[in-house]
């Protein structure tokens, strides 16, 4: 980390200033609708805007998002765990046969 950057600049995901791309009937439904609620003179809609529109309007749906990614997360840091310990066996196995000999 250079001193030019904050912490908070770290956090911050890039993605979230990403222009929707309207493909879909969808897309083009929600950003026609965020684009209007947050009364926005641009026909540029982000995905921080449609999360800050759905988290306001939806929150029981961005709740079970948020916990979803959490779980998976979680179970993801196990599973890493393990094969890291996994790898400090191989390794303390290893290093006992080579003194062994």
């Amino acid at each position: 980390m250079n001193g030019n950057n904050s912490l908070e600049e770290y956090r911050q995901n890039p993605d979230l200033f990403s222009l929707v791309e309207v493909d879909t009937e969808l897309k083009n439904w929600l950003v026609e609708y965020v684009g209007n609620k947050m009364a926005n003179d641009s026909p540029d809609v982000t995905v921080e805007m449609v999360v800050n529109v759905v988290a306001d309007e939806f929150p029981e749906f961005m709740l079970v998002v948020a916990e979803e990614n959490f779980v998976r997360g979680y179970d993801q840091a196990l599973t890493d765990l393990a094969e890291v310990r996994k790898l400090e066996e191989i390794d303390e196995e290893s290093n006992t046969e080579d003194e062994m000999r």
